[in-house]
């Protein structure tokens, strides 16, 4: 599908570069053999050259000689033949470049329709690229929605699937497919966009989980009432995260290691506890010595509360969360159970 912004005087000029330079020279050797064999000021012949290799023919400027007559003829067949060759090949690449675009277009469009449990990714800048590079990392489906060209043509190079459009309108999340989503994430530059992003979002899907960027400390607020479930500040983050790297840097590597190194055999997973799970009711000591066995039960969410190094005499309910570390084959385990 032709890039965002560059499928217009981009690969098109290039391409019709050879004809354009063909007409030039012909218009030029035509001027100049006029202005030399018939000694006509320039825009007498510039007006004989257009009128003769556009097929015109309003008339002669001024009676022609004989070698004015030949080398008339010699133009009519050089430039009449350069000038379709340059009209056929523009017509071509504005008629293929538009189809190219229109099922290109559709291609993604059908690609997005059957996307299920998705995140819709307002804003690819700085914050969301790196978003979707964890979301590559992790194999999530997504779809990107940006209102600039430059950012949707990055996300093409970067193989996403994306919506051009202010993600703010109902119209461009519903292509995005919001209603079938199960997360959204605000990370447009504007703390006013992402609340009016929110407020559509929340409208459409009331139980879509949404994570809002914000700016300024006092968009926070303001984007919770919008609906978003989640409100991050990157430069919060980032100030808390060089505070633990002075004071807790071994810490800080370890949880880094196990979240983003894809080499480590160690992983942290979120679980969501099933009614018809058979952990429903067991305590954890059990749990640990059967499905459990080999992951580490960190904490568990409950009824909205975080639990951390949960007792071995917890039991397990329908609905809890378990936040679990271990290795892939023990997650694996563990998730057949939940």
């Amino acid at each position: 599908m032709p890039k965002p912004g560059l499928h217009g005087p981009g690969l098109e000029l290039v391409a019709l570069r050879r004809p354009l330079l063909a007409v030039a020279a012909v218009l030029s050797v035509g001027v100049a053999g006029y202005m030399v064999i018939e000694g006509w000021s320039f825009f007498d012949a510039l007006y004989m050259v257009v009128t003769t290799v556009t097929t015109v023919g309003y008339g002669e400027v001024h009676p022609l000689s004989l070698p004015g007559r030949a080398f008339t003829m010699l133009l009519i067949v050089l430039g009449v033949g350069t000038m379709l060759y340059t009209l056929s090949t523009i017509v071509h690449y504005a008629v293929a470049g538009e189809l190219t675009r229109q099922m290109g277009r559709r291609r993604m469009e059908s690609r997005i329709e059957q996307l299920r449990d998705h995140v819709v990714l307002c804003g690819y800048g700085r914050v969301g690229r790196q978003i979707a590079a964890e979301f590559r990392r992790e194999r999530v489906p997504y779809v990107v929605v940006d209102v600039n060209e430059a950012s949707l043509a990055t996300a093409h190079n970067d193989g996403c699937l994306w919506v051009p459009g202010n993600a703010a309108s109902d119209d461009v999340l519903l292509a995005a497919g919001v209603k079938r989503a199960r997360a959204l994430i605000a990370a447009v530059d504007s703390d006013v966009d992402n609340v009016y992003v929110t407020l559509s979002a929340r409208g459409l899907n009331p139980r879509l989980f949404i994570v809002a960027r914000a700016s300024r400390e006092d968009a926070e607020s303001k984007l919770r009432r919008a609906g978003a479930d989640r409100v991050i500040s990157p430069y919060q983050i980032g100030g808390r995260r060089m505070a633990m790297l002075a004071l807790r840097p071994v810490a800080v590597d370890f949880v880094d290691t196990i979240m983003h190194d894809p080499s480590t055999d160690l992983l942290l997973e979120e679980l969501a506890v099933q009614p018809t799970s058979p952990l429903v009711g067991k305590r954890l000591a059990a749990a640990r010595g059967g499905a459990a066995a080999g992951a580490i039960v960190l904490a568990v969410k409950r009824d909205g509360r975080l639990i951390p190094n949960p007792p071995g005499d917890f039991a397990v309910q329908a609905g809890d969360q378990l936040v679990v570390m271990g290795t892939p084959s023990d997650l694996r385990a563990i998730e057949g159970y939940a």
